[in-house]
């Protein structure tokens, strides 16, 4: 399957987002002065936010919509219903 242009686009502005907001804890360890530190920490949030909601956007309703339920931490310990189970053979 050839992948578009604006998929692969979507694809790394989603691992943007997740560096982006993973390198905000790091950000109080560095040393800067406190003003930068927040305003370095502000900027990496709305980048962040920007590149997840741009990136979800690009790669579509559908597959944007699959990877936010996997997100979700309601849904991480939740069994999938369906499938084979061992009553209907």
């Amino acid at each position: 399957m050839q992948k578009t242009w604006k998929f692969k686009l979507g694809i790394i502005l989603l691992i943007v987002c997740v560096i982006a907001f993973l390198s905000i804890p790091a950000v109080p360890f560095l040393n800067l002065e406190n003003s930068t530190k927040i305003t370095l920490s502000t900027v990496l949030f709305v980048i962040g936010e920007i590149a997840f909601w741009v990136g979800g956007i690009l790669l579509g309703k559908e597959l944007f919509t699959k990877y936010k339920t996997y997100m979700n931490p309601k849904n991480w310990f939740k069994t999938k219903s369906g499938g084979m189970d061992n009553t209907s053979v």
